[in-house]
């Protein structure tokens, strides 16, 4: 009930969050609230999800999901993120059957390719802000997912040019769009523990 509750808090703050940068409007961390607490929790517990119940999973939270993605910071506000939905099974199907690494896309209800769309971010040597700013927005995504209750794992395609080619035929994609990756997502089948990352040292301060 606890991690429930933990989770519903996150999901309300980041959709309050979401909501306001939306609109445009100036958005104050909330230091030393529930609400900041909840979001770190959700941070500090969000994990890879590799297998899902065959629940379906509802417009309003796939909204809620591509809101967040949405709200990521890109260089220069390009927001080069572009987002094709999959909900078709011969497509996820074809997908978990050809590349192995998403074998469990063949259990999940969805996926959500993000990809980059190299007429929105910079020319020249500034082109691959655009990898940068697409894993920005995947990761919102990932975090959104797991504050709603769902369960996500990032699968990469880019810099891979199999993989993207792959992606870019089945889902016929212009030219002008690359896939980054391939978000699988569903209800956790089961609950899983998150990895402890925490390194102190990897940190360095002023200097190496």
């Amino acid at each position: 009930m606890k991690n429930l509750l933990t989770k519903l808090t996150a999901m309300a703050a980041l959709i309050m969050l979401t909501m306001s940068c939306n609109k445009s409007e100036k958005v104050q961390a909330p230091q030393g609230t529930a609400d900041a607490n909840a979001v770190l929790e959700c941070i500090m517990t969000r994990t890879s999800v590799r297998e899902y119940t065959a629940d379906t999973i509802s417009d309003s939270d796939l909204e809620k999901m591509l809101r967040a993605a949405m709200a990521a910071p890109s260089a220069g506000n390009k927001q080069p993120w572009r987002f094709v939905v999959i909900k078709d099974r011969t497509t996820l199907d074809t997908i978990a059957n050809h590349l192995h690494t998403m074998h469990m896309a063949a259990q999940a209800p969805m996926a959500i390719v993000v990809c980059g769309d190299m007429k929105a971010t910079f020319e020249g040597e500034g082109i691959d802000y655009w990898v940068q700013d697409t894993s920005a927005a995947t990761e919102n995504l990932l975090l959104a997912a797991h504050a709603l209750g769902l369960g996500a794992v990032w699968c990469g395609v880019t810099p891979l040019a199999d993989r993207q080619e792959f992606i870019s035929q089945l889902l016929q994609l212009p030219a002008d769009i690359k896939p980054l990756d391939v978000i699988v997502i569903g209800h956790p089948a089961h609950e899983q523990a998150p990895k402890d990352k925490w390194k102190p040292e990897n940190i360095h301060y002023e200097k190496w």
